[in-house]
């Protein structure tokens, strides 16, 4: 026994040996990937100043070219800043290629080996060893120090397995802080073969690189991916963008990770192309803020937006929630009849004036009420926007009164008849009467002001006669009371404007530049041009379409928000991800056909995730359980780990009384506080909708790392650990209630505890109805 031991703590001091090497090896890359950095921030910092010293000379040309360089060279310089925890995160080390072919980043295109790279007797020697970082970095000579992740070169990295390794003979996943690297780990693609490198047998330290990352605590926002994507994760990320990719996955399955990482590869690859900007929808503001901080990490930002469903109308931000039965109102398809008898409807709204009186040739016009309404059925018969009908309407009115003015039988002569019409005209439209009846009798209307009307119940029941039933009317219109909006109020707002259309609104003059003003060119340039970067901000501001539009989480999009996304990927390429398991959605159908209606007849690519990295297999076992009851049939998501932590089950009474409700407020932030002190990182405590509030009370104090949400908040986050707590109510709460709970049970990365109340129908072990055998 003592010899076995004396071997084993032998063979554990070699391999820590040849590890601390391996550490040292990838160390000295790093530092010198580092010091060729801070040359480029140098050069960077020069273009700055010598740009700034260009301003000075005071000519237009040189303000542009200033404003241009300062432009680039501020983009260059803040990505240079920007040290990542893990910027340089994996190396590939790779047997001789069949050609010899170099690409754009240095390295060698060829992705399998050459003949004779492999000799018979089993041994090969690594031809080309890539390190693989958030971007690229070429030494003096333009040898490539670090791969950019989305090159080409890189693919081999996610996309290289056993069973098809192509040139890769080890994957090695570099872990570091700063500029300090603290471990590696390495994947042997090819087991069988004797490998040297430098002459030295290739060393292999570790294993589980994938595994190792899945156990990280979690925080409140979102890491990325990029050193540890799989091999169907990167054939999405890297399809061509071409028509519409379409990609399903259960939870777990990386979907809103692989969608921003293919938003910077998009970019990286034809940065011409989508300098029109990426749109990146996410059903909530919970995910927009979980997720945002991914794409600077990654190596891009300013070209992509990420908006909640909720934010994607100017102006108009989504705080409320509304309740099943109106959502279901609101988002249908119903609802667009409504709007568009609502937006006609809504001229009337002022008791506009029943008679028009107007003085021309020295005579009094009149139109009355009969008269003026045939005029605003025939204008109203058009399919313009309502406010683009307005100058229909005005024409209707002259011909009207030119018709009732007799004048058009007083000249044969076609060009003084004209003529007189023409002064007619502009006499007509020259009164103050007229100007103001136009004004009152055809107003400019908003989305918002539509809105407020429909908030009447009786005016919302002449519009919605036999679309909406009187019980939809009651409960939409006391919604539309309500301070704030909701997310399906905002996609009917983009839906009034649609149909109402948008004004045209005057040019804003645009500031001159100070340094215009100190070198006198104001006096010969009273407005400047705007630079490229102005150019570039003013668009991201006011753009409402966009070369390509990821929709996350399609699956809970209404019919009326497939619309508003609609309209903002017009002539876009797209790629929707999806679950149709974790739909919140009540009607699949119709927002299917709203979906294909959205991307139009494009060709469509589909791509399935199968692997469910987040949870574990006993939480994913018991979520199995509530997906076999949402939807018979539909395959789970294979787990790949197991932590041999069982799910917690806890049964209290939450009856009416106050001390039931007291008891089970209490044993929340018990089993709550429990968790905390179980994980490093956060705990998510996930109640039915109506008591988010409710449950923020009972977590007060317990700190940061503790965080209430609704069901419907939880899409698309993880947390360490998960308190999902009365599985019945939150099942109940909605037709797709069940969906629901399935994505409230697939939060956690380690542990899960279920507190069941009376509802639920505990067993004696404190295991709810629905989540029984």
């Amino acid at each position: 026994m003592a010899a076995q031991v004396q071997q084993e703590t032998a063979l554990g001091s070699v391999h820590d040996s040849v590890r601390e090497r391996e550490i040292s090896v990838e160390q000295e890359h790093l530092d010198q990937v580092y010091r060729r950095l801070d040359e480029k921030i140098h050069e960077a910092e020069f273009l700055m100043n010598d740009a700034a010293k260009r301003g000075h000379v005071g000519t237009p040309g040189a303000l542009a070219e200033r404003d241009a360089q300062v432009f680039r060279a501020g983009v260059h310089l803040n990505r240079l800043h920007n040290e990542y925890e893990d910027f340089l995160f994996g190396r590939i080390d790779l047997l001789l290629g069949k050609d010899g072919e170099k690409g754009p980043d240095g390295a060698y295109t060829a992705v399998e080996p050459a003949e004779g790279a492999v000799r018979e007797d089993g041994t090969a020697d690594i031809a080309e060893t890539l390190h693989i970082g958030r971007i690229g970095v070429l030494d003096e000579e333009y040898a490539p120090l670090v791969i950019d992740w989305r090159a080409p070169a890189a693919a081999p990295f996610y996309r290289s397995t056993p069973v098809d390794p192509g040139r890769v003979v080890r994957r090695r996943v570099i872990r570091s802080k700063g500029r300090r690297v603290l471990g590696v780990e390495d994947d042997l693609m090819r087991p069988e073969l004797k490998a040297r490198l430098d002459g030295h047998e290739l060393a292999v330290i570790g294993d589980g690189a994938l595994m190792a990352a899945l156990g990280q605590a979690r925080s409140h926002t979102m890491r990325d991916i990029v050193s540890s994507i799989q091999a169907e994760q990167d054939l999405v990320i890297r399809a061509p963008a071409a028509s519409v990719t379409y990609v399903e996955g259960g939870p777990g399955t990386g979907k809103t990770a692989v969608a921003l990482h293919r938003a910077a590869y998009l970019l990286y690859q034809d940065r011409r192309r989508y300098a029109g900007g990426i749109l990146i929808v996410s059903p909530t503001p919970l995910l927009v803020a979980y997720t945002e901080g991914v794409l600077p990490s990654l190596g891009e930002e300013g070209q992509v937006a990420i908006r909640a469903i909720g934010s994607l109308v100017d102006g108009a931000e989504a705080t409320l929630y509304d309740a099943p039965s109106v959502a279901r109102a609101k988002g249908s398809y119903r609802m667009l009849k409504v709007l568009r008898k609502a937006a006609r409807g809504a001229l009337e709204l002022n008791d506009p004036p029943g008679r028009l009186r107007v003085v021309a040739f020295g005579r009094r016009l009149e139109l009355e009420a009969g008269e003026l309404e045939a005029i605003r059925r025939t204008t109203l018969s058009g399919t313009a926007p309502v406010n683009l009908l307005r100058p229909r309407a005005r024409r209707l009115l002259l011909d009207a009164l030119w018709a009732r003015s007799g004048a058009a039988t007083r000249h044969t002569d076609p060009e003084l008849a004209a003529e007189l019409r023409s002064s007619f005209d502009e006499d007509i439209t020259g009164e103050d009467d007229f100007v103001a009846f136009l004004d009152a009798w055809w107003p400019e209307l908003t989305p918002r002001r539509v809105l407020d009307a429909m908030a009447d119940e009786r005016r919302l029941g002449r519009w919605a006669r036999r679309i909406l039933t009187p019980g939809e009317v009651r409960r939409v219109a006391r919604s539309l009371k309500r301070d704030g909006l909701s997310v399906h109020d905002v996609a009917m707002l983009d839906e009034l404007q649609a149909v109402l259309g948008l004004p045209a609104r005057p040019k804003k003059k645009r500031e001159l530049d100070p340094l215009d003003q100190l070198t006198g060119l104001d006096e010969l340039m009273p407005v400047r041009e705007e630079s490229q970067r102005e150019r570039a901000e003013r668009l991201a501001q006011e753009r409402t379409e966009y070369t390509h539009v990821i929709v996350d989480e399609a699956q809970d999009l209404t019919p009326m928000q497939w619309r508003m996304v609609g309209r903002r990927g017009r002539h876009a390429t797209w790629t929707v991800v999806g679950d149709p398991a974790q739909s919140s959605w009540s009607d699949p159908d119709e927002a299917a056909e709203a979906r294909d209606e959205a991307l139009g007849t494009r060709p469509r690519r589909r791509f399935t995730l199968t692997v469910n990295y987040r949870n574990p297999a006993e939480i994913a076992q018991l979520a199995s359980k509530v997906l076999a009851l949402a939807m018979p049939g539909s395959p789970s998501p294979s787990a790949v780990r197991s932590t041999g932590v069982e799910p917690r089950f806890v049964a209290t009474n939450n009856g009416h009384s106050t001390a039931e409700r007291g008891s089970f407020a209490r044993t929340v932030r018990e089993e709550a506080a429990r968790l905390l002190d179980r994980v490093d990182g956060t705990v998510g405590v996930v109640v039915a909708m109506n008591r988010r509030e409710e449950a923020a009370r009972w977590l007060a104090g317990l700190g940061d790392r503790v965080v209430a949400l609704g069901s419907l908040e939880a899409k698309g986050l993880e947390y360490d650990a998960t308190v999902v707590v009365s599985p019945a109510e939150i099942a109940d709460e909605s037709p797709a209630g069940l969906r629901v709970l399935y994505v409230a049970l697939t939060r956690a990365t380690q542990q899960l505890t279920v507190v069941s109340g009376e509802r639920d129908e505990p067993d004696a072990h404190g295991v709810p109805d629905l989540l029984r055998d």
